[in-house]
């Protein structure tokens, strides 16, 4: 087994104004040859948006584009046709393929949203571009994993053009969650989104984060009420 921590306070960062970014991994103004990507998973920006403001209309081809917002909400237009608002509790799923455009902005003008956007290498190169959004809030149980992204097309969770899973939870404290990895080979990844856990021997608080391959399962001791992302990623 093998593990690599990812602290919240080594995050790469940038203040616009309006955007508050933390890059996980190198990206934009930020770079880190120690840390361009973690398997197939190859970007992680936790965005705090302003109230109102966003991003203009841009490019991406050949990845695949997952968001969750985990506050607030955005409103989404792209080449494709697609026009709405992906609020907290759903999530956002976008293959580029073979090239799209879209434009992101917060829904709301008086309130900033928090979102993360992930990019993965895709499994299959140049596919025709395709757009899928679902919400979740009908499904999170407390002291559960829900998954919110798999390779299997499923009706309960987004299909993803690469061998990845994607399961988020909300636990409370002194729980014990026995993780099995989902595809042979896979690594994972823990993203905490709150609270304070134990991975390994590893301690992680908020927005701290742990990568682990060469197993085939790891646990996870709670140590307060957390929220759990745990990406089940390709090492490619």
């Amino acid at each position: 087994m093998n593990q690599l921590f990812y602290p919240a306070n080594e995050r790469g960062t940038n203040d616009i104004g309006w955007l508050k970014a933390n890059f996980s991994f190198s990206f934009g103004p930020h770079y880190n040859p120690d840390k361009i990507r973690f398997g197939a998973l190859r970007v992680l920006n936790d965005d705090i948006i302003a109230a109102g403001r966003g991003f203009g209309a841009h490019p991406h081809d050949n990845m695949e584009i997952i968001t969750i917002p985990l506050k607030g909400g955005l409103e989404h237009n792209d080449s494709m046709g697609n026009s709405g608002v992906v609020m907290a509790g759903e999530v956002q799923v976008m293959s580029a393929g073979t090239g799209v455009q879209h434009s992101e902005y917060n829904a709301s003008q008086t309130e900033a949203a928090n979102t993360l956007q992930i990019w993965l290498y895709p499994k299959e190169m140049n596919i025709e571009p395709r757009y899928d959004q679902k919400s979740f809030k009908h499904l999170f149980k407390l002291n559960e994993l829900t998954i919110l992204i798999s390779p299997k097309k499923s009706e309960n969770a987004l299909w993803i053009n690469q061998d990845a899973t994607f399961s988020m939870g909300e636990f409370e404290a002194g729980k014990e969650i026995k993780y099995d990895i989902q595809t042979p080979g896979n690594g994972v990844y823990v993203f905490v989104l709150d609270g304070s856990v134990d991975i390994n021997s590893c301690k992680l608080n908020k927005k701290d984060a742990l990568g682990v391959y060469n197993t085939s399962s790891i646990t996870i001791e709670t140590e307060v009420h957390s929220s759990l992302l745990i990406m089940d990623i390709p090492m490619l």
